[in-house]
C-alpha cells in the first residue's frame, strides 16, 4: 500500500535536522563516494538521457525558494515518489528514483519499472534506487555518487533540511510554492513543475491538456456519474482508510464526473487519507465506491462487518480495484502521472460503468 510515505513523514524530518555536517560536508557529497557507490553510478550510467533542447535557462520557483536549471540536464536523480514517471514522460530516464512500491524481495526487473504504463520507457535501463518507499529519507551518499545535474523533489515530503542538503549535491526542485500539505497539489501542478524544470513547459501542457480533455469524454460519455457521490479507500492497519478529495485518487474520482465524499477532508486534517474509527464508517457508504487493495487486503475488508453492512455493499456499488497485483489499476490511480493518467482512466470508468 501507498500510505507509509505519510506515517514515515516525522522520522524524515528528525533524520534530516540531525545528520552532522561532517558527514555530508560538501567535500564528500562532490565526491565519487565509496567504490560500491561508484559502481551504482556506472551501473545506472545508462540511464544517462540524450535530451531534445528545451528553454534554457530556467527558473523553477518552489516550496523552498527558486532553482535556476542552467542547461538541459542529462543525469536526473528524482526524489518524489512518482517523479520519475514524469520525468520519463519527457523522454528522459532517471539514472536514480525512488522505490515507490517495495519490490519483492529477488524481483528483476524492478516492480517499479515494469508498470504497463512505464515499461516501455524504461526499456532495458535499470536506475539505482535511492530510497524505498519507508525509508527515513533518501541515501544522500548514492545520489551523489550518481552524479546528477538535476535533482527532482516535487511529489515529495523532503523537507528544509533535507532539501539543503541535496541543493549541495546539485540544483533541485522541491514541490510547488502554493502546496501546503505534501502530496495535497493537482496532478497537473506537479506535472507542470517538473516539464518547467526539464526546459519542456510547452510539451508539459500539451500533455496536461490531452489527459484533462480524456477526462472531460469520459464525463461526456457517462452522464449517470454526476449527482454521484464518491468516495476511494484502503483497507488499512485493520482500519478503513479513505482517501480525501485533494489527493490524487480524490481529484480522479472527481475528473471523471462523480461528487466526492467531502466529509473526509475535514476529519483528515491535512493528511492525504485517514483510518475511520468504527463509529465512522458510516461516512463511505456513499453511491459508489473505489477499493484500491492487494487480494489479501481486500479479503480482510470484505470480512470486516461492518464494511460488509454498508448500503452501497449489500447494493453491489463497488470497484474492487488491484493496487499493485494482476493489472495493476490502483497503482495507475495513486501514481496519477503523466504516463498512468490515461490507463487509469480507462480502467476507472469501466470499473464504475459495469456498476
Amino acid at each position: 500500500m501507498l500510505l507509509h510515505r505519510t506515517t514515515r513523514r516525522r522520522p524524515w524530518r528528525r533524520l534530516a535536522a540531525t545528520l552532522s555536517a561532517a558527514a555530508l560536508g560538501v567535500g564528500l557529497l562532490a565526491g565519487c563516494g565509496s567504490g560500491s557507490d561508484t559502481d551504482a553510478a556506472d551501473k545506472a550510467g545508462d540511464a544517462t538521457s540524450t535530451t531534445a533542447a528545451g528553454a534554457f535557462p530556467v527558473t523553477v520557483e518552489h516550496a523552498f525558494g527558486s532553482t535556476t536549471v542552467k542547461k538541459a540536464p542529462e543525469r536526473v536523480v528524482t526524489v518524489g515518489y512518482t517523479d520519475d514517471q514524469t520525468v520519463l514522460a519527457f523522454g528522459i530516464k532517471p539514472v536514480g528514483m525512488v522505490d515507490q512500491y517495495p519490490n519483492p524481495t529477488g524481483r528483476s526487473p524492478d516492480i517499479n519499472t515494469q508498470w504497463p504504463w512505464v515499461k516501455d520507457k524504461w526499456g532495458d535501463t535499470r536506475p539505482e534506487v535511492i530510497m524505498k518507499n519507508g525509508d527515513s529519507g533518501p541515501n544522500y551518499e548514492k545520489i551523489a555518487a550518481l552524479r546528477p545535474d538535476l535533482i527532482i523533489a516535487v511529489y515529495s515530503e523532503v523537507d528544509r533540511a533535507a532539501y539543503d542538503k541535496l541543493s549541495r549535491i546539485a540544483p533541485t526542485v522541491g514541490r510547488t510554492k502554493t502546496e501546503k500539505e505534501p502530496f495535497s497539489a493537482p496532478w497537473q501542478d506537479n506535472a507542470l513543475q517538473i516539464a518547467k524544470a526539464l526546459g519542456k513547459a510547452e510539451e508539459g501542457q500539451k500533455m496536461v491538456d490531452d489527459i484533462e480533455g480524456k477526462l472531460d469524454a469520459a464525463k461526456k460519455a457517462h452522464p449517470e456519474f454526476a449527482g454521484r457521490k464518491a468516495v476511494v479507500l484502503s483497507w488499512y492497519e485493520n482500519s478503513v482508510a479513505p482517501f480525501t478529495s485533494t489527493d490524487v485518487r480524490g481529484r480522479l474520482v472527481s475528473g471523471i464526473g462523480f461528487g466526492y465524499q467531502t466529509e473526509i477532508d475535514k476529519i483528515a486534517d491535512g493528511s492525504f487519507y485517514t483510518k475511520l474509527s468504527p463509529e465512522r464508517v458510516d461516512l463511505v457508504d456513499v453511491d459508489h465506491i473505489f477499493v484500491i487493495n492487494d487480494k489479501a487486503d481486500t479479503e480482510a475488508l470484505k470480512k470486516f462487518k461492518l464494511f460488509a453492512n454498508l448500503d452501497a455493499v449489500k447494493k453491489g456499488n463497488v470497484s474492487y480495484l488491484l493496487d499493485s497485483e494482476g493489472p495493476a489499476v490502483g497503482a495507475a490511480i495513486s501514481q496519477g502521472t503523466l504516463l498512468s493518467m490515461p490507463y487509469a482512466i480507462d480502467e476507472l470508468v469501466e470499473s464504475a460503468a459495469g456498476q
